[in-house]
This record gives structure tokens, sequence and C-alpha cells, in this order.
């Protein structure tokens, strides 16, 4: 039996040759603006490593290089603003069509790119503007966020070495003020005393005792600046009686040189045996601690609790001062180029843990160091 002619469908008409010749440009076109799009994200990535350039002219690049990379480059203009800072391509004061993306680092919008023509283009996805671009200025500003939160963390890194060397030369500077005024000053009164002594002693043997005792006196001064400046510097107590024991004996010492009332708990700490750099970081958070207690917050009472609770090892501190908002305090010290709260940061990160710092005005401040037991010999 023969098919009949339907059961074969005839072959689709061609298509004409302008036709093939429109979609095969209009592919070519997509394909260059992909192209164009890869081109941006790369030169982008390319600029924020060239360590030459300051921040302020990477963002400068960016807009340029955006401005590019959009359909109709020869009316396109971009902006990039930071921070109250604009920089932008000439001619974007009054663009006819803008998009927009928002630069957030952290969670916090600190700026945005824009993109505009200078003139009337077709209108596509939104506005003039394709739907890839959309998709290219949203990725933009993610990079960028990136960059500028790398920037800014390579500046701060450099800016608080600078602080922590002039830091250690500031600790010089006082350990030899504290040498030369107290001690040397002291030995040198005790060595003109002693040449004096035995011209003293012919005269009158009551004199020549009076002066001897006040020698001594003296020498028990100078010995004791001594112990307080090699206590400060490195506490023997730390390894001969622990870490528990070591900060009972500076929160009493602070008590009574401050008159500042300190109650000290410690639980869980029998028996612990934690590594050297465990006992002296969080004995120096302890020590900033306290210490800021006394020139800021004007507390009356410093509550310190120290719990060993596997897995850590926590050192809490509290007061009933003046308390402050943390965020702003951070910052104020960063510009005021103040140590103190991001030593203590450091320190219990350098030791695998975390410190938290709650506070607000009029309500005390509590500070708590965790760092890890586990590992410890």
């Amino acid at each position: 039996m023969a098919p009949s002619p339907s059961a074969f469908p005839e072959p689709a008409p061609a298509l004409p040759q302008e036709r093939l010749a429109h979609e095969h440009e209009k592919a070519l076109a997509a394909l260059r603006e992909r192209v164009k799009e890869l081109d941006c994200l790369y030169a982008i990535t390319r600029l924020s490593q060239r360590r030459d350039l300051s921040l302020d002219e990477v963002l400068s690049g960016v807009a340029e290089i955006v401005a590019r990379a959009w359909q109709h480059p020869e009316v396109a203009c971009a902006r990039v603003v930071v921070g109250g800072r604009t920089f932008a391509t000439p001619g974007f004061r009054r663009p006819v069509s803008r998009q927009s993306s928002p630069v957030v680092v952290d969670g916090e919008r600190i700026g945005r790119i824009d993109v505009g023509y200078r003139e009337e283009r077709p209108a596509c996805d939104e506005g003039p503007f394709l739907r890839e671009e959309r998709v290219l200025l949203d990725a933009v500003a993610e990079h960028l966020a990136r960059i500028i939160a790398s920037r800014q963390a390579e500046e701060r890194l450099h800016e608080l070495s600078r602080e922590l060397i002039k830091a250690q030369e500031t600790e010089r500077q006082r350990i030899a003020r504290e040498l030369h005024d107290n001690v040397a000053q002291e030995l040198s009164m005790l060595r003109m005393g002693l040449e004096a002594l035995p011209d003293l002693m012919e005269k009158s043997g009551e004199q020549a005792a009076g002066q001897a005792r006040d020698l001594s006196a003296r020498l028990g001064g100078a010995i004791a600046s001594l112990r307080d400046l090699s206590y400060d510097l490195l506490p023997p107590a730390l390894d001969q009686l622990g870490l528990a024991e070591t900060a009972f004996r500076l929160c009493e010492g602070f008590s009574a040189r401050h008159g500042i009332e300190v109650a000290f708990f410690a639980d869980g700490m029998q028996g612990v045996r934690t590594s050297f750099e465990t006992h002296i970081n969080l004995y120096r958070i302890l020590q900033e601690a306290l210490a800021n207690a006394r020139r800021h917050s004007g507390a009356k009472l410093v509550t310190v609790k120290l719990i060993a609770s596997y897995p850590d090892i926590i050192l809490r501190v509290e007061d009933d001062g003046a308390g402050f908002d943390p965020d702003i305090r951070q910052g104020q010290a960063l510009a005021e180029k103040r140590m103190g709260l991001w030593s203590m940061r450091e320190r219990a990160r350098l030791l695998g843990g975390r410190l938290t710092i709650r506070s607000k005005p009029g309500a005390g401040t509590r500070i708590v160091a965790e760092a890890p037991l586990a590992g410890t010999p």
C-alpha cells in the first residue's frame, strides 16, 4: 500500500537571506555585549590590584570602566559615590536616563554606583538599558564593596601597625623615665648618703644611726619601684601561682591604689592548665579593662569573674560606671589613635577566641573575653 502524501511533512521553508543576516548580526551584537561585560569586571579587578593607586584613584577608574561597558558608550557616563565623595566621568551632571545600584559593606549602605546616558536612546528592558546591564551593574556594585572593604581594612592595618610601633616606643620611654626619675635618682642619693656616713659616724653615732635608717628606707623604696616595674612588664606570679591567683592580686592592688572596689570571683579554675600565651593575654585584657574603668567610667564597683567552663575560659569584667556607645567609642578610638579596645579584641582573636563589649550611656559596661581551653597543655 502506497503511503499517503500527508505521511511525510513538507520541509520548512528556508529563512530569507536577509533574516539570516539579521539574526547573525543580532547574535554577534549580544556576544559583543557579553564580552564587554566580562572585560568590565576583569578591568576593575586588575585596577583594584594596583598598589600604586589610592582608593580614590581606583574609584575614579571604575567609573570610567563602567561607562565604556554599556550598550551606547559614546553617550554613557558613570559615577561612584562613597562616603559623600563623588568620582564621576565628564558630563554626568544631567544624564537623560540613569540606573543605580547601592554599594553595601558589612550590611551598611556606604554609597552607590550610577550609569547614565547623556542623550535619548531606544527603549529596552529597563528604560534604555538592557536586562544584562542591570545584572552587571549589581555585580560591579558588589565587587566595588569588596574592593572598598579590603582597601579600608589595609589602611586600618597600616595605621594600627604605625600606632603599635609608636606605643612600643612610648612604653620604652616610660620605662626609661621610671628608671631614671625614680630608681636612678634614689640610688644616687643612697650613694651620696653612704659616702657621707663614715664622717657622720665619727661625729655622732646617733645621727649616723638615723642616716642609716633613712638610707635603708630609700633603698626599700628603690627596690619596690623596680619590683613594680618588673611586675608590670611580666608578672612572675603567672608561672608560680597561676592565672586566677595573679588576677586576684592585680584586682587587690588596683583597688588599693585607686580606691575603687573590685569584687573578684573565680570558678572551675582548680586544676585547669592553660598555656602561658592564654595566661598573659587574658591578664593583659583584665589590666586594660580595669584601666578603662578607672580612666573613663567613673565606676565605684568593678566585678571580675574568671570561669573555666569547657570548652572555654571566660573572663568577665563589669562596672557600674557611666557607660558608652561601643560603636561610637571604637570609631573615636581609631580616629584619636587610642589602642585599648582594639588591643583587647586582638588579644582575644590571637587566642582563637572572641571579645564582646556591652555598654550604653548611664548603664555601665560589660566586657567578656572567651578563649578556648582545647589544645592547651
